[in-house]
């Protein structure tokens, strides 16, 4: 047995629970959902975006988020019982849980392409199909997936079987497939369409349906072999189709759609969803409760067969732009259509409240318990002196689209906007005075480190300093053409600014240079905010990318972090080092209560072959890393919390003991990389 020493210290933050940024708008969270599938009446699994998984126990009334251990989009789920679930995704992803959702296994599905659909019928058999002519079939409980031959390289999003061995597959340009012998042959049928079809449904082995794009109903009665163009009587995507019966089904897509059929499809009936969500997935436990899903995380149920709809999500849809608190419970948000939520209990719950304008806003900052500022488009600068409860509206002598408020104090403050707009004010907003700053440039952030002396960021790499409260304006030399979308400074010398395609400039001599930091990322930043000298946090995306990021050494090196959203993050702010919150898109509000989590590739990932073992764990002094598969090639990094590779070791003996005592306390990864890939632990220094 090799024993390794490891001498090190460095401090770390020490966080016993799974690390992530918790959703406090909308509920129960609001990526995507695509797929839910419930195993009895009571409980229920949907998954969605960016790893997704909600699970119910009481018939959809409460909704709880599981860890999934996937970043990847999460298309489809198939429970076989309470307890015993598939997820299928992006990239090839397929994953496992035999204990409700509480731990998922990853399992190979032999594909890096999409997988849309999975399906099982029974607890042994089952089928995946997805991009690019996918088809995988298990007959050992999802243990092992073999590639089946589809005879056709277009996309395929949805299964079904009526039996055991009869099953059908639909997909792109009208595609139909065919299989009477368990998917070892698989027959071309002629839909007579070539519209996508996105979902299929078979009540027997003769009566089948299927749905897709521009309100496309497909029915057949003879197992196929021909097929009826119904009327739907909309020209909206039909995502999802299912019946309870015979002749009594259900379909969902498209801005609210939902109909009904009551006669086996001769005629489909609108029903009344209440929204203009696009529906993924209808579901019927029973033949009068059901359950649709959709966009920003939508759920709605009905009892009586489609009658009426209740909402079982909640919370605001519309795009947040800016986060501003004014005490460890107190904080604004800001967007869409003049919106401001207020939480008075640390992001537990946000109230909506009345701002007295339909005018989006760009930024909102409190300078106290009482005070705060928003601002917006057509010249919109709103002002409450009361917690928010109300807001005047103030002359700011123009309409230009205002992006960004700061004030030094209660009285001190400057706004500015496109087209080299700045504003000050030295009265708490009375008046308001437009300052020359030299340039004609979108300016997108302001920031004022101390009384006289603040930094302006915008477009095509603008900065802008003043020394003397605004009265003149610098332009400084930041080295980049990109847009810059957020400054901030942690004294007069001391100073980050971020932007488009990841661009992360730092300055330790109050912006006479800057410098080009490594983010790690190509999206785009639209925030940033320092804690202190070394922790410091980015956030941003592009339209499907909800991107968090982190440093702890003064912007040397930064960690993405997994926020658990493709929605894309606008502000974030932090209370203290381990308390803080992102918005975005959507109406998108998150909080994290230990420093943001851990780096992507950091989540415990199992496998069923249990190849890494460490022991002890929680441990004092050492560790033993044990595996039970060895090759010349395995090898193991030593990583502390934010990511940092304290050690790298091949492995030469089944066992390996490890020093750790002088680490920190706190936690700690170990990831081995073998002939079967990838695998991270977790252990706990006390």
């Amino acid at each position: 047995m090799k024993k390794i020493i490891v001498v090190i210290c460095l401090s770390i933050i020490s966080v016993y629970a799974f690390p992530q940024w918790i959703w406090q708008n909308p509920l129960p969270q609001g990526n995507t959902l695509s797929s839910v599938s419930f195993p009895n009446a009571d409980i229920g699994y949907a998954v969605g975006d960016a790893g997704c998984v909600i699970k119910t126990i009481d018939g959809g009334t409460t909704w709880a988020n599981l860890l999934s251990g996937t970043i990847n989009n999460l298309y489809s789920v198939s429970f076989t019982d309470s307890n015993t679930g598939f997820a299928v995704g992006g990239n090839g992803t397929l994953l496992t849980t035999n204990d409700g959702g509480s731990n998922w296994t990853t399992l190979s599905s032999g594909t890096t392409n999409n997988v849309i659909r999975i399906c099982f019928i029974g607890a042994d058999t089952g089928y995946a199909v997805g991009f690019g002519g996918t088809i995988i079939k298990t007959i050992d409980g999802g243990t092992t997936w073999n590639t089946l031959s589809s005879g056709t390289t277009q996309d395929l999003y949805s299964i079904c079987f009526p039996d055991s061995n009869t099953g059908f597959i639909v997909g792109v340009g009208g595609t139909i497939l065919k299989t009477i012998d368990g998917g070892m042959t698989w027959t071309v049928l002629s839909s007579g369409t070539t519209k996508f079809l996105l979902s299929v449904f078979f009540s027997d082995v003769n009566t089948g349906y299927t749905v897709g794009e521009e309100g496309t109903i497909l029915k057949t009665v003879n197992g196929g072999t021909n097929w009826t163009t119904l009327s739907s009587g909309t020209s909206f995507s039909l995502n999802s189709i299912c019946f309870t019966d015979t002749i009594t089904g259900y379909t969902a897509g498209g801005a609210g759609t939902i109909l009904r059929t009551i006669n086996g499809g001769i005629t489909w009936t609108p029903l009344v969803s209440g929204t203009y969500t696009n529906f993924s997935s209808i579901y019927f436990t029973k033949a009068n409760t059901g359950y649709v899903i959709g966009d920003y995380g939508t759920i709605l149920k009905t009892t009586n067969s489609g009658s009426t709809w209740s909402v079982f999500s909640n919370g605001q849809s519309f795009s947040t732009n800016s986060v501003s608190f004014a005490d460890a419970n107190t904080g604004y948000t800001a967007g869409i259509g003049g919106t401001i939520l207020k939480t008075c209990n640390g992001g537990a719950n946000w109230d909506a409240l009345s701002s007295g304008t339909t005018n989006d806003l760009q930024s909102i900052f409190f300078v106290n318990a009482n005070t705060g500022y928003a601002v917006g488009v057509y010249g919109t600068i709103i002002k409450t002196s009361d917690g928010g409860a109300t807001w005047t509206t103030l002359s700011s002598g123009t309409t230009i689209y205002l992006v960004s408020v700061f004030f030094n104090d209660i009285s001190n403050g400057y706004v500015v906007g496109i087209w080299g707009t700045i504003l000050k004010t030295s009265n708490g907003g009375s008046t308001w005075d437009a300052l020359s700053s030299g340039t004609s440039e979108w300016l997108n952030s302001v920031y004022f480190p101390d009384a006289d002396s603040g930094y302006v960021a915008g477009n095509s790499g603008t900065i802008l300093r003043t020394t003397n409260k605004g009265i003149t304006w610098s332009v400084l030399s930041s080295g980049t053409g990109n847009s810059l979308n957020s400054i901030y400074f942690l004294d007069a010398n001391t100073g980050y600014t971020v932007g488009d395609s990841g661009i992360i400039l730092k300055t330790s001599n109050g912006g006479t240079t800057w410098k080009a930091l490594t983010s790690g990322t190509t999206s785009q930043l639209n925030s940033v905010w320092f804690v202190d000298a070394n922790l410091g946090y980015a956030v941003g995306g592009d339209y499907f990318d909800g991107t968090i990021i982190k440093t702890i050494d003064g912007g040397t090196t930064w960690n993405t972090l997994f926020s658990g959203t493709n929605h894309r993050l606008r502000s974030v702010c932090f209370n203290d080092s381990n308390t803080g919150y992102a918005v975005g898109a959507n109406g998108t509000i998150l909080k994290t209560t230990n420093g943001g989590g851990y780096p992507v590739g950091l989540t415990e990932l199992s496998s069923k072959s249990n190849v890494l073992r460490i022991y002890p764990n929680p441990t004092t002094s050492q560790i033993t890393i044990e595996t039970s598969e060895l090759s010349h090639q395995d090898y193991f990094t030593l990583m502390n919390i934010n990511g940092q590779v304290l050690l790298t070791r091949q492995i030469a003996e089944p066992k390996t003991q490890i020093d750790i005592s002088n680490l920190p306390s706190g936690v700690y990864f170990v990831r081995l990389v073998d002939v079967k890939g990838v695998q991270v632990k977790k252990f706990i220094k006390q």
